[in-house]
């Protein structure tokens, strides 16, 4: 029998029995569609951890006080020695640390900001100028403020998008005064919009020279007098020089901190590629495994169709021998109800991915920052594991009806 004419007998007998070929077509349905709303979410969510990331800056190392040890949970030590404005200027070395680009220090704490009668609890994050640059972060209004005014101690703040809606609302805040903590500062600036971050949105945040925080707002100094950071910035001239720039860093701080050979650093480099390698790595398994437990649903469709073929032969059984009596061969036969079991796995593929696209745009609109993407290699795989799936189950009950001998058949009541 020709192929087209198999297509054409196959369709024929579906439609004989819509409903049931309906039913039967639905557990092959629900699976592409899991399959891929589920490959898209997590391509998504891998995309989203990536950018995460990237967004803290480009071939950037984050330099902690403490050392990150294994156990339940990954923690610091509890007093660890910290991190000084001297560590950070050291590290600019051109001559000891060749691999550097340039650095920056952070002191971050939160605190009370207010507006008149709006209050709100933010991020405020004393900064160094260089900060702005390694993050490639900028304003949307207004400025940041100016070295004179770090090194003045200036009590001005650059708000983050998120801050400036809560404390504002419409007006303009360029020039007016806010308290932190109670001491008055004034707005100078709005930063760009940056979105979600490791521990929150990274636009509720409040921006105020270092010198400023340190001195002022939350005096953090060593007992020597030292002005201590609770984070360096350091970033290395190109992405293969990153374990050059952290070889160099370790190799300062550990002169820094008398640090003897073969002690234990009382500091945490932390590469940012790493990070985006490990996270990337994370995400993408838990894609297949998803993928996989949403494939489980494929196979039960599959038992659905085997169950409905054999159901089809039985009660087909005097139409198998009248065409064999006419004579059609076993392997005419054998083509009809294979081609019937995978017709009905590929139009339940085609309607799956139509709904796993929807599905998938669903959750793009309501997770916000994940775009799910339906990538052609999931829509691929959905389709050939279903054509697949109906041509494994279907093989037992066309070989089944293949076998029938035509007197037999005939006599069948």
């Amino acid at each position: 029998m020709p192929l087209g004419e198999a297509v054409r007998t196959a369709l024929r007998s579906l439609a004989v029995n819509k409903l049931r070929s309906t039913l039967t077509m639905l557990g092959i349905i629900i699976g592409v569609a899991a399959v891929i709303t589920l490959l898209a979410v997590g391509q998504g969510v891998e995309a989203y951890v990536r950018a995460q990331f990237e967004s803290l800056g480009t071939n950037v190392l984050f330099i902690l006080p403490g050392q990150l040890r294994e156990g339940p949970v990954s923690v610091r030590e509890r007093t660890p020695r910290p991190l000084t404005m001297g560590d950070m200027a050291a590290l600019k070395d051109p001559i000891r640390a060749p691999s550097v680009l340039e650095v920056a220090a952070e002191v971050e704490r939160f605190a009370r900001i207010s507006y008149r009668k709006r209050e709100t609890r933010v991020q405020v994050r004393g900064v160094t100028l260089s900060y702005f640059r390694i993050r490639d972060w900028g304003v949307a209004e207004g400025r940041l403020f100016t070295p004179q005014e770090v090194a003045g101690q200036a009590r001005v703040v650059v708000l983050g998008q998120l801050t400036r809606e809560r404390l504002f609302r419409e007006a303009n805040p360029i020039g007016k005064t806010v308290r932190i903590n109670n001491m008055p500062f004034k707005v100078i600036g709005i930063m760009t919009e940056k979105g979600g971050g490791s521990f929150g949105s990274e636009d509720l945040t409040a921006f105020i020279p270092i010198s400023t925080a340190q001195s002022r707002l939350f005096r953090v100094r060593t007992y020597r007098g030292d002005y201590t950071v609770s984070l360096i910035f350091v970033q290395a001239v190109a992405e293969d020089k990153m374990d050059a720039a952290a070889q160099e860093v370790a190799e300062i701080l550990r002169e820094r901190h008398n640090i003897r050979y073969l002690d234990e650093d009382d500091f945490t480099i932390i590469n940012q590629k790493d990070l985006i390698t490990i996270f990337g790595d994370i995400t993408r398994v838990l894609t297949i495994f998803l993928g996989a437990i949403a494939a489980i649903s494929l196979v039960v469709g599959g038992i659905g169709i085997m169950n409905i073929m054999l159901v089809s032969v039985t009660e087909r059984t005097r139409e198998i021998g009248l065409r064999k009596a006419l004579g059609a061969t076993r392997q005419d036969i054998l083509l009809q109800f294979l081609i019937e079991a995978v017709v009905l796995s590929l139009i339940g593929g085609m309607v799956g991915i139509g709904l796993g696209t929807m599905g998938a745009l669903t959750v793009s609109r309501l997770a916000q920052g994940v775009n799910a993407v339906v990538t052609v290699e999931a829509v691929a795989l959905a389709t050939g594991f279903s054509a697949a799936v109906g041509l494994f189950f279907g093989i037992y009950p066309a070989t089944r009806a293949a076998r029938l001998h035509p007197i037999e058949a005939l006599r069948y009541e």
